[in-house]
């Protein structure tokens, strides 16, 4: 009998999930408090719709400010007006505290609409401290400083409290008022009197810290710090010494800011990830190495320390300042775990702003697809510029496409970073455009506008900028109609320090000086005349003008030097010829311990001891800079010592320098120098040599070829001479043009050999022939070496007569007065010819001729060069 078969029942389904608890007030607050905005926003819409269900959680008073806090966060006005219209609906905008109203109006603060946080604030029927508070902090974020005052004034008057976040708005407000810095020390009184800077809250005394820094009153600010119990208060500690040593920082006191941590170590208290953050950006700007690995070597005894990503970000910065990049690339490479995008970017504009371009770009490309971090408009800024540099990547145009499709066009920081690597590129339309499309220009929009002209050439551009920067007024459009708090505030967008620097090597590669005392007559009644950098491009812009004693001048008045400001005297001392007094500061320099020589001070005292015949003190440099000073004996001071030699005729001793330097690019400078001095002293032997060796090494640069075919020329030898330029032809490779300009009533007068494009050319021609005549009677004999061709010398003298310089010098003989200097600036090394015909021209006229080449300035007095023909 077949067993009866079981029945098959299948188990019973899993019960449902049940759906999850309908969200209330509360899970909106928990959500914004977590940092999850929009959850926190989506959260409240659920909310929202199913407040209509007479079982579900209304919707109160209690979700809104969170949520419109989380609006602020995304910077999403659209949602903060919805939650505004939300609450009008329900009658819960102002009753019944203005709880909600005082959010809406911080959040349309912070998306950006300003006029709509105005009118809310004019439409509120009762308003509170908090309301207050939040109007003026507002305006604060708008850089509205005269309406916050006059809202605190309103505050006032309607008897609402005070609090330390009030005074920490107004102080704000107080520092960028430079004009009456009045208002900042009754802001101090007001603390004093109503007891905000005693006990342990430090919120209010270290916004009076920066304060007064901001006003400029540093000084003030250290008083303040070193008042009793200022800096040691209980509670106050850290934060105070960390923001007494980032404002020394940004006011330019980098010293003074490693005393402070100094002392802040000394007296016990702890430095923290803020504190190193904030001093070691004081290193890179004092060329301080040292203290800057001092701070590193504490950092690493430090666990935290050490695995602070901020800290890590400021030693990749300091290192990569000093050009010790692999330093800082050990410092990327140590840090453990997961980097932060902060150290990301400090590693990549570390390397694009030493040149390193292909390596910026590389870590770059690790950084996003490797590591799988988004890149920042931070990120973007440092990348544009390597982008632009680099060989590396023909179409750089289309990084601007990137930059759209990483929603980025509207930051600020990548503008300017395209704006400038257009203007790198040449593409100054480009760069106009975004510039156009930027609302509204602040001064780094125009700063970075202004230095595309400078470095394209367009100086002229660069100054008409300034003009219209300067036209331009910030206008608030809205304005409260009850209480009329914001209204017009016409802060014109001033030129700070960085203008200013930009402008004045444009002055200098002109050799415009009249531009230059316009910029210095600002810097002077803007008190920017005291900053070490624009002193430094003060000092730079004169020397390179032709104006020795103004630059020493400015140089003695600054109350504080660093290396740049020394090595740029130097150099000027010896461009102008005067090597013993360029030795004489250089020892002063030494022994002032100011500053420490670098590299770069070395090629300055070298120069001028090669300009100046110094030939021994100049080798006892060379020989006893890595001994005395630590500094490496690089190819450029090599080829330093290789000029040195040449010009002195010990072309043997040269070579041998050469010789013992590794074969390669980093011989290009010596071999040029070498072969300088080898036309100089007609040697067409070792000529041919260093002639043929740059040739191989840099076959596109004229200068090389043009050097040789001198040597040939000026040895008969026509044949090799004609042969240098047919290789030259073949090559592609065309000599730049020379051109002289002179300044004059602040119009700069551009003149080319042999032209006729200059409106008073006629005369000028003219004016030069009469020149060229009386020169001749007086026993002056063209130099007709200086002609690389083959033809008569009556044909060559006729070429000569119309150098640029020489046009450029009849220029300024007509129109100017009788006994006045006379500045002319070529982008060429002056030729042997056009030498002695300024040499004749300023005994003949009675006047000083100051002739400024590629390489060094003469000064032309009764009939003798200041090189004394040492050249």
């Amino acid at each position: 009998m077949a067993a009866t078969p079981l029945p098959v029942t299948s188990p019973p389904p899993p019960p449902a999930p049940s759906p999850p608890p309908p969200p209330t007030a509360a899970t909106v607050r928990s959500l914004t408090a977590a940092g999850h905005h929009a959850a926190a926003l989506r959260a409240l819409s659920s909310l929202s719709a199913a407040s209509s269900s007479p079982s579900a959680p209304p919707l109160d008073r209690f979700a809104l400010p969170p949520a419109v806090k989380s609006a602020a966060a995304l910077r999403d006005a659209r949602a903060a007006r919805a939650i505004h219209g939300a609450a009008l609906r329900r009658d819960l905008l102002h009753a019944p505290t203005p709880a909600v109203a005082n959010a809406l109006l911080t959040a349309y603060a912070r998306c950006g609409d300003l006029p709509a946080a105005l009118k809310l604030f004019a439409a509120m029927p009762g308003r509170d401290a908090v309301t207050f508070n939040s109007l003026i902090s507002a305006l604060c974020l708008f850089r509205r400083w005269l309406p916050a005052l006059d809202a605190l004034r309103h505050m006032l008057r309607e008897g609402h409290p005070l609090t330390s976040f009030t005074l920490v708005s107004v102080l704000l407000a107080c520092s960028h008022l430079a004009d009456d810095p009045r208002l900042g020390r009754e802001a101090h009184a007001f603390a004093l009197k109503n007891g905000f800077l005693d006990g342990d809250e430090r919120f209010a005394f270290n916004a009076l810290l920066s304060m007064y820094a901001r006003l400029g009153l540093v000084d003030e600010a250290r008083r303040l710090f070193g008042s009793v119990g200022a800096a040691d208060a209980p509670g106050g500690g850290v934060v105070t010494w960390n923001t007494m040593v980032s404002l020394l920082v940004q006011s330019g006191r980098c010293d003074e800011a490693v005393e402070v941590l100094y002392d802040m170590v000394a007296s016990g208290v702890r430095p923290d990830g803020v504190t190193f953050a904030s001093a070691l950006p004081a290193c890179s700007q004092l060329d301080m190495l040292a203290v800057g690995r001092e701070m590193h070597a504490y950092v690493l005894k430090d666990a935290d320390l050490a695995a602070n990503s901020f800290v890590a970000s400021a030693l990749v910065d300091m290192y990569a300042s000093h050009e010790r990049v692999d330093a800082a690339r050990r410092v990327f490479d140590m840090v453990s775990g997961e980097r932060q995008l902060g150290l990301w970017n400090a590693m990549i504009c570390g390397y694009a702003q030493a040149g390193m371009d292909e390596d910026a770009l590389e870590l770059f490309a690790q950084m996003e697809a490797v590591a799988g971090v988004v890149p920042s408009e931070t990120t973007m800024a440092g990348v544009l510029a390597a982008y632009a540099r680099s060989d590396a990547f023909p179409g750089k145009e289309a990084v601007h496409g990137y930059v759209v499709k990483r929603g980025m066009t509207d930051n600020r920081f990548v503008q300017n970073a395209l704006m400038d690597m257009y203007a790198r590129l040449g593409d100054m339309d480009a760069a106009r455009r975004i510039f156009a499309a930027i609302e509204p220009h602040d001064v780094v929009s125009w700063n970075t506008l202004i230095t595309g002209c400078v470095v394209q050439g367009r100086v002229g551009d660069a100054f008409q900028l300034v003009r219209e920067m300067q036209q331009q007024r910030r206008l608030t459009d809205a304005a409260t109609e009850e209480d009329d708090i914001a209204g017009v505030d016409e802060e014109p967008v001033m030129p700070n320090n960085v203008t200013l620097m930009t402008l004045l090597p444009g002055c200098a590669m002109l050799a415009a000086p009249a531009r230059g005392k316009e910029i210095h007559g600002y810097a002077v009644r803007h008190a920017l005349d005291s900053d070490v950098a624009v002193g430094s491009a003060l000092v730079d812009m004169y020397a390179k003008c032709g104006c020795l004693a103004l630059s020493r001048a400015v140089f003695d008045r600054l109350p504080r030097r660093n290396v740049i400001t020394w090595n740029v005297l130097i150099m000027a001392y010896g461009m102008h010829g005067l090597g013993a007094e360029a030795i004489a500061l250089f020892d002063r320099m030494v022994a002032s311990d100011e500053a420490k020589p670098n590299e770069v001070t070395f090629i300055a005292a070298l120069a001028a001891c090669s300009h100046s015949g110094m030939v021994d003190r100049g080798l006892e440099l060379f020989q006893g800079m890595k001994r005395d000073h630590g500094v490496e004996p690089t190819p450029d001071l090599h080829a330093c010592a290789v000029d040195i030699l040449g010009r002195a005729g010990r072309l043997d001793e040269a070579y041998s320098i050469i010789s013992s330097m590794e074969p390669g690019e980093q011989q290009v400078s010596a071999w040029s120098c070498f072969l300088g001095a080898c036309r100089m002293h007609r040697n067409v032997r070792l000529g041919e040599i260093a002639g043929e060796r740059l040739l191989e090494l840099e076959p596109e640069e004229a200068s090389h070829y043009v050097l040789l075919c001198n040597i040939y020329s000026a040895a008969g030898l026509w044949e090799k001479s004609a042969e240098v330029r047919n290789r030259m032809r073949r090559r592609g490779v065309s000599k730049e043009p020379g051109c002289s300009w002179i300044e004059l009533d602040g119009t700069i007068h551009r003149f080319m050999a042999g032209e006729s494009a200059h409106p008073e050319s006629e005369q000028v021609h003219a004016h030069m022939d009469a020149l060229w005549e009386r020169m001749r009677s007086q026993g002056y004999t063209p130099d007709t070496s200086c002609v690389l061709h083959d033809i008569d010398d009556s044909e060559k003298a006729a070429i000569l007569r119309y150098h640029s310089e020489k046009l450029a010098i009849a220029f300024g003989l007509l129109r100017t007065p009788p006994g006045a200097t006379i500045r002319v600036a070529k982008n060429l090394r002056v030729c042997n010819d056009c030498h002695e015909t300024a040499k004749f021209i300023s005994k003949m006229v009675d006047r000083e001729i100051v002739l400024r080449d590629v390489r060094r300035f003469h000064h032309f007095r009764d009939g003798t060069c200041s090189c004394g023909d040492y050249w």
